[in-house]
C-alpha cells in the first residue's frame, strides 16, 4: 500500500479498561482469528495490518499536536472548543486532536497498540514502532498489547526479548478459560497447554502480563471445570494481573443464539458467583494482583493481591450467598443498574430504597432477576 493511501489517523473500537488514559495507537484492523462466539466485536470485518509508515505517521502527528499543546499556558483550564480554534484544527484531524488531548490531559503515561492482536506483525516491524513512540514520547512509561497465545508462541525468545528491550513492557491475553473443553466450545482456537507456554514465555521475556478469566464461560454444565481448569492455569503462569471479565451474551454474537437456541445455558449470578468461590478455593497464594475493572463483574470489591488476600476474595463471594433472596436481588440489580458499589452499601437505608424502586419500576423479582438484568449487563459490552 502507497503512502498516498494513507487514509489518516485511526483507531480501533475496543482496548481494555486499564488503558482508559493511554494514547491508542492502531497497528492492526481488527483480529485475524475472529470466530470466538462470545464475541461480537469485528464480525462481517476483514483482519488487515496497516503499513508501517501509516503507523508512524500517525505517532507523529500525535507529537505534531502535543508539540502544540505545550505552547498553550493553563492547558488544563482551556475549553476544548476554545483549543481547536486556537490551534486551527482541520476537520480531517479532529480524531488525532481528540486524542492527542486525551493522552495529554492524563500524563503521556501509557500507550496502548490495537487492535486485537498486534504481535502478529513481523517484530522487527513492531520494535520500529515500539522505538518511534519511545523517541517521540519519553515520558511514556508503558507501551501494551493485546496478543493470542498462538501468535506468542510464532515468537522466539530472543525476539520476545528484543521486543521488551525496545520498549513494549505489557501483553494482554483473554485466557477467557483454562479448560479445553470449554475453550473448543467457544471456538478459541488455543489449548490450556498453549496458554501456559505462551504465559510462561512472556513472563520470561521480562513484560508484564495479564491474563483475563471469562466466569460464566462454561455455562452450567462445564463451571466448576471452567474454574479449577483456569486456577490450574494461573497457578502454572502466575501472571502479573488477572483480570476478571464475567460472561455478557451481547447482540451478534454466536454464543448469544445458542443459548436462545438452547444449546448453551448461561449460568444465573448466583451460579456464576459459586464458580467464581471455586475459582478463587482453586488458586494458590500466588503473586498476582486480581482486577475486577469491568461493569459486567458482580462483586467488584473483589480486588487486589492474591497472596495477601485470596480469603478474603472466598470471604465475599460467601457474603453474597448467604445473603437473602431478596437482598441479592437488591444488591443485583443496584450493581447493574450502577446504583451500588459494594455488598457494604446494602447498610445504607438511602441506596437500599433506591435500589428497591428500581426493582419495582423494572418489575425485578427474586425469580426473574437474571432474565432482566442480563438484557441490561448486554449493553455494556
Amino acid at each position: 500500500m502507497s503512502e498516498s493511501s494513507y487514509r489518516g489517523f485511526e483507531q480501533g473500537p475496543i482496548r481494555p479498561p486499564s488503558e482508559a488514559r493511554s494514547l491508542l495507537i492502531r497497528v492492526t484492523r481488527n483480529c485475524p482469528w475472529n470466530r470466538c462466539t462470545f464475541c461480537p466485536v469485528y464480525k462481517g470485518q476483514k483482519y488487515s495490518k496497516r503499513p508501517l509508515d501509516h503507523v508512524l505517521r500517525d505517532i507523529d502527528s500525535v507529537f505534531r499536536y502535543v508539540e502544540k499543546l505545550k505552547t498553550i499556558e493553563h492547558l488544563l483550564s482551556v475549553p476544548r472548543q476554545e483549543l481547536l480554534t486556537r490551534l486551527s484544527v482541520p476537520a480531517d484531524e479532529l480524531d488525532v486532536f481528540a486524542s492527542t488531548c486525551n493522552f495529554a490531559l492524563s500524563g503521556m503515561r501509557s500507550v496502548f497498540l490495537q487492535d486485537a492482536n498486534s504481535l502478529i506483525i513481523k517484530p522487527e516491524e513492531l520494535i520500529r514502532i515500539v522505538s518511534h513512540l519511545r523517541s517521540r514520547f519519553p515520558e511514556v512509561k508503558r507501551i501494551t498489547s493485546y496478543a493470542r497465545a498462538g501468535t506468542v508462541a510464532k515468537i522466539d525468545d530472543e525476539e520476545l526479548k528484543a521486543l521488551f528491550a525496545s520498549g513494549l513492557n505489557r501483553i494482554h491475553i483473554g485466557m477467557e478459560s483454562g479448560s479445553d473443553k470449554v475453550l473448543k466450545q467457544v471456538s478459541k482456537g488455543c489449548t490450556k497447554a498453549a496458554l501456559i507456554e505462551a504465559g510462561r514465555r512472556v513472563r520470561a521475556s521480562g513484560m508484564e502480563l495479564s491474563y483475563y478469566y471469562m466466569p460464566g464461560l462454561g455455562g452450567k454444565e462445564l463451571s466448576s471445570e471452567h474454574a479449577r481448569e483456569s486456577a490450574d492455569v494461573l497457578n502454572l503462569v502466575q501472571p502479573d494481573f488477572i483480570r476478571i471479565r464475567s460472561l455478557a451474551l451481547p447482540p451478534g454474537a454466536q454464543l448469544t443464539k445458542q443459548c436462545m437456541c438452547g444449546d448453551f445455558e448461561k449460568p444465573g449470578e448466583l451460579d456464576t458467583c459459586r464458580e467464581l468461590r471455586e475459582f478463587f478455593l482453586h488458586l494458590n497464594d500466588i503473586p498476582s494482583i486480581i482486577r475486577s475493572d469491568h461493569i459486567l463483574n458482580l462483586l467488584i470489591e473483589i480486588d487486589g493481591s492474591l497472596a495477601t488476600e485470596r480469603q478474603h476474595f472466598i470471604e465475599v463471594t460467601n457474603r453474597f450467598l448467604e445473603l437473602s433472596s431478596y437482598d441479592q436481588m437488591v444488591f443485583i440489580v443496584g450493581r447493574r443498574t450502577d446504583r451500588i458499589y459494594s455488598l457494604a452499601d446494602l447498610a445504607s437505608p438511602a441506596i437500599y430504597r433506591d435500589c428497591e424502586t428500581a426493582c419495582g419500576r423494572l418489575g425485578v423479582t427474586p425469580e426473574n432477576v437474571d432474565r432482566i438484568t442480563a438484557r441490561i449487563a448486554s449493553r455494556y459490552i
